[in-house]
């Protein structure tokens, strides 16, 4: 039967167009590069790109900066570190999933070194999502250093999709420097280029429901060049 063929072909060609689309790249979602912002105190701020804030929370008294980034001429940083303070990101992830956070840090030879990230939906209950050092480097505002960027895949955290709220910590979770020995007053931890991004939530998705239609109509198709033309 050619027209049986034929409508076999159309159906491949098309689906095979719809089964290997490639996939929506990854929004940002907010960004904070500090070069507008200039923070000065603890906040809140708000990212150069996109929407949230940005914070910092001291237990004691702290001096807040913007002094040069990683290839920039701006970041946020802030002294007198003791366990338990941090800077806080805070976005909304309605219409997203699968999110990801990248930043960059570094803390002077005398300030803290140990950081945990974490998360939470309700900015009381916060789980760990990993640990991580913060090195010593020396930041300059014409060349970037690789190796001070940090990344998080936290597509694996299904609560985090669509939430109207996320709050990311990084906090300080040890005395100690990452010189050695006692983080002391005027030591300094900073971050930069701090960049939240996720992909669009799939819902709906007019391809699936463009190919459970196409499969139908095929089949249907299919009912009536098997029964052939009727007879009156």
């Amino acid at each position: 039967m050619p027209g049986f063929r034929a409508v076999l072909v159309v159906l491949g060609v098309v689906l095979h167009s719809l089964l290997h689309a490639s996939p929506a790249s990854a929004d940002i979602v907010a960004q904070w590069t500090f070069e507008s912002s200039q923070p000065a105190s603890a906040g809140p701020f708000s990212p150069e790109l996109g929407s949230g804030s940005a914070s910092g929370f001291h237990a004691g008294s702290s001096t807040y900066s913007s002094p040069v980034g990683n290839g920039s001429a701006h970041s946020y940083s802030s002294n007198n570190w003791q366990v338990g303070d941090y800077y806080q990101f805070t976005v909304s992830a309605s219409g997203y999933q699968n999110i990801h956070v990248s930043w960059d840090q570094k803390s002077s030879i005398q300030g803290p070194g140990y950081f945990d990230l974490r998360y939470s939906t309700d900015g009381i209950n916060f789980t760990t999502f990993s640990s991580y050092i913060s090195e010593q480097y020396v930041w300059n505002s014409n060349t970037s250093i690789p190796q001070a960027t940090l990344n998080a895949d936290l597509s694996s955290v299904d609560g985090l999709n669509g939430a109207s709220v996320i709050y990311f910590r990084f906090i300080d979770t040890s005395l100690g420097a990452i010189g050695g020995g006692q983080v002391l007053p005027g030591g300094t931890s900073s971050v930069d280029n701090v960049t939240i991004s996720a992909g669009v939530a799939s819902v709906p998705e007019p391809s699936s429901l463009l190919l459970t239609g196409l499969l139908g109509s095929g089949l249907g198709l299919f009912r009536i060049l098997r029964r052939g033309p009727r007879v009156g």
